[in-house]
This record gives C-alpha cells, structure tokens and sequence, in this order.
C-alpha cells in the first residue's frame, strides 16, 4: 500500500512539472463503445486508409457479396429437381470457365496495384523528417528517445488505483509522447536486444510498426492541421503477460508548444537517469512539496 502511495504522489508531481504532455489536451484518438467505424483519420497515410477501405474495397466486396449471392439463389431455383426431372448431362462450358477466371484475376490485380503504391507510399519516408522519435519496446512498457534532443524517458502505464478522471483505463501513461502539428515524424522502432517482439500502433495515424530486437524498423507519419490533441494506442503483437499493459499515449501539440516543451523536458527528463528511475533528491522534494 505503501508503495502505491509513494507511486501515486511521483506521478502527480511528474504531472505537476510537465512530464505528461499537455494535461488540457482534447482526447481525439479514442475508440467509443460500439464504434464500428475508423478512429479519425489524423494523417495522409490514415487518410488514404480509410479511403482505400471505404470508397473502394468495401463497395467491391459488397457487389461481389451480393452477385454470389443472387447467382446461388438462381441456380438454386433454376435447376432445382422438380424443374428438371430429366438432368442435363455437359462437363464445362468454356465461355464460363475463362469468364470466372479472368474476371477475379483482374479484380485482385487491380487491389493489389492499389495496395502496393499506397504501402509505398507509408514505407517511403521524406529525406527531411524535423523530428525523429526512437521507440523501444520492454516487457513490459515503452522507452522513447528524441534522437535531436537528447531526451530519454519511459512511459508506464498507470494503475487503475491512480487513475484521474478523464484518464482512459489501459491506455493512459505517466509519461506522453509531445510532438508537433504539420511535421513530418520520423518513427524508429527496435526492442530491447534481450526482449521479445512488440508492436507501436497509434490507429489514428495508420502506423503499426513492430519493435524487433536487434532490428530497427522505420515509419512515417505527419498529422494534419487541425488534428491537435491526444491520441492512443497499444502494443498489438503478442508479448507476453502483461501484453495488454503496454499503452501508448501522444499528444500533438502547435509548434509553438512544442518547443516550449522541448525546453521544459530538457530540463526535467535530465533529472531521469537512462533506466527511468527518479534520481532521489528528486523523489524527496517532490514528496516534501
């Protein structure tokens, strides 16, 4: 009991000095009970996502839905027994044979010429990025590094007992990632070398990347303007036991907040020694205040 109590008050003076992002910020990336739908589409990769899913793929599956089964119930009724107490006896019909060849040949090539410019398109980052963020993955959290800034800090996820209002259960951390609108993000994403595979997803950006130890994968993402807030998201590969305790959380901020950001974490994140524990004259003035 004791231990949670010291916790609860590190997080709240973690909170108090900025160490959780911007705590007014608008939570935008967060699924709603019954929601069927996509997360809003923050991002050009999501933007196209969605689009690909709703305006094409969706609506082909649906006539082809619907064309099977029209084609079944008349073949059903057309030549039931009772209309053809005399069967006909034929082995194929070409015609039919090429038709139903050729036709899902196209169909699936034409899925798969959109496909591929579009994962393209997600796994060609630009030669600029103006941030680049390196996410490791740990049994059982996330370690985050501006690689330009020389940041370093962990994001746990907070216990259902320190909960604060507003806070989502199982995806709200100690610790948020803060980057800026209209920039381009460059996501580096590895583990611990003697780890398992994890997975970094935010579902409003499009990006699900996997953290393999010993390998260091890439991604992109720029979220557009007017889309500030706070975003979501989970490990989504099968870690482990506590694989379902591994959130993500991001808040996306102006540029102008983001640098006075960038000052304040400088600041306090160098108060973090590299494995996240609270260096303790910290830890005490923190308790005392």
């Amino acid at each position: 009991m004791r231990r949670n109590s010291i916790k609860a008050v590190l997080l709240g003076a973690m909170a108090s000095l900025g160490f959780t992002g911007t705590a007014s910020a608008e939570d935008i990336g967060l699924s709603e009970p019954w929601q069927i739908g996509f997360q809003p589409e923050a991002t050009e990769i999501m933007e196209q996502t969605v689009s690909m899913h709703n305006d094409f793929l969706l609506p082909l599956t649906i006539v082809i839905a619907v064309f099977v089964i029209v084609l079944l119930g008349y073949t059903l009724f057309r030549f039931r027994a009772g209309a053809n107490p005399e069967p006909n006896r034929f082995s194929h019909n070409t015609f039919i044979e090429v038709v139903w060849t050729a036709v899902p040949t196209i169909i699936v090539a034409v899925i798969a010429v959109t496909s591929i410019k579009q994962i393209q398109f997600q796994d060609t980052p630009p030669t600029d990025p103006e941030v680049t963020l390196k996410a490791i993955g740990h049994q059982w959290f996330w370690e985050y590094d501006y690689v330009d800034e020389g940041i370093n800090f962990e994001a746990m996820k907070i216990e259902d007992e320190d909960l604060q209002e507003g806070q989502p259960r199982l995806l709200s951390t100690d610790n948020h990632i803060v980057l800026p609108v209209d920039t381009v993000i460059r996501l580096l994403v590895t583990a611990n070398p003697i780890d398992v595979i994890h997975s970094w997803t935010i579902p409003s950006f499009g990006v699900k990347v996997d953290a393999i130890p010993g390998r260091l994968n890439e991604r992109w993402f720029k979220v557009k303007q007017g889309f500030e807030g706070r975003y979501y998201g989970q490990c989504s590969e099968l870690c482990g036991a506590r694989h379902a305790y591994m959130p993500i959380t991001v808040d996306i901020v102006s540029k102008e907040e983001y640098q006075a950001w960038l000052l304040k974490a400088k600041e306090e994140f160098a108060s973090l020694d590299r494995d996240g524990t609270v260096v303790a004259s910290l830890a005490a003035s923190d308790i005392a205040n």
